[in-house]
């Protein structure tokens, strides 16, 4: 591991680490999330075809349109419901969640879990 204090870089290292065993399938894509300082993207990916099968994002208008008055973490649980809507809409129920190497905490937590309760599979 590099001995850099920058926090991007190391993001970027924890996120190649976990991209070294999370590979999404057909039958099992994978639900990676990115988050910067104002939004939270995330994303359902088939990495065998190398497409993109469902997203969702703090700046779509069904979730802009709830967040006001919300807090990050709470916009990030109304992405969460959404990613997982449209996923059960293409037919997708079991996922491989990525952090994209942030810490499974905070907007990330709250994102998992709305998804979770929206009825995707971890």
């Amino acid at each position: 591991m590099p001995s850099v204090s920058n926090t991007r870089v190391m993001r970027l290292v924890r996120h190649k680490r976990v991209r070294r065993k999370v590979h999404g399938t057909a039958s099992r894509p994978r639900l990676a999330v990115f988050r910067s300082l104002k939004h939270i993207y995330a994303q359902v990916i088939d990495d065998s075809s190398g497409h993109t099968l469902a997203f969702a994002s703090s700046k779509d208008p069904e979730v802009t349109g709830r967040s006001a008055g919300k807090t990050k973490t709470g916009v990030s649980g109304d992405v969460g419901s959404l990613v997982s809507k449209r996923a059960k809409e293409k037919g997708i129920s079991s996922v491989v969640f990525d952090t994209g190497g942030s810490k499974y905490h905070g907007r990330v937590s709250a994102l998992a879990e709305a998804a979770r309760e929206g009825g995707l599979e971890f």
